[in-house]
């Protein structure tokens, strides 16, 4: 892999939206990402995550179009488990959101950006009317827990409308593009009050 600038972000496009705060496991076997993730620990730099719109997340065929959205996360490795010869496993953890100014592709395939990094959520209190919506999250993860899954990353802020909001679009079976729409809103409270409305709608909160 080429050597990365200070200032370039090198991306991982994939078919998910990574939320800050949010977990997202790898398993990671092409020579562009080895040589990425092989980067990022020396370097203890991030990776920007970017939703697919087009192609994809393997490498394409010559000719092939990648599209992907302008929005994304950054990601720190938490772990890296390597199980098998040329197979990494990841953790990572979503941090600060971003916007792409620029892109390239470089010749082995790794998408590179100059990024601008997004405002984290502020650290607003669901309210009232919406604490149904957290508790009803609280109830979601001790159900999960006792199917043995823990999809989240502690600690957890209930108190945080942001972080609320977040942990329910990473697991309601939304589109791929209403989740990017929801990562992308500045404000935290509308998000969590356009999942409030979703739940409520499906009437999995009262």
């Amino acid at each position: 892999m080429p050597e990365l600038r200070p200032s370039e972000l090198p991306l991982f496009p994939l078919r998910t939206v990574l939320f800050p705060d949010g977990l997202l496991c790898l398993k990671v076997f092409e020579a562009r990402y080895l040589d990425l993730v092989s980067t990022c620990l020396r370097e203890q730099r991030p990776f920007g995550v970017v939703a697919l719109r087009q192609g994809g997340e393997a490498r394409t065929r010559p000719g092939e179009v990648v599209e992907f959205e302008t929005v994304g996360t950054m990601a720190e490795l938490l772990a890296v488990d390597s199980a098998r010869p040329g197979i990494l496993q990841l953790r990572c953890r979503g941090t600060h959101r971003f916007t792409v100014d620029e892109r390239l592709q470089q010749p082995d395939g790794l998408w590179v950006a100059q990024a601008t990094t997004l405002p984290d959520d502020e650290d607003a209190a669901p309210g009232e009317t919406l604490l149904e919506t957290v508790r009803g999250l609280s109830s979601a993860i001790a159900a999960l827990k006792e199917q043995g899954a823990q999809p989240f990353l502690k600690p957890y802020r209930f108190e945080r409308a942001g972080w609320v909001a977040n942990r329910w679009c990473e697991i309601l079976p939304l589109s791929l593009a209403a989740k990017q729409e929801l990562m992308k809103l500045p404000d935290a409270l509308v998000r969590l009050q356009l999942v409030d409305e979703f739940l409520r709608s499906k009437g999995v909160v009262d």
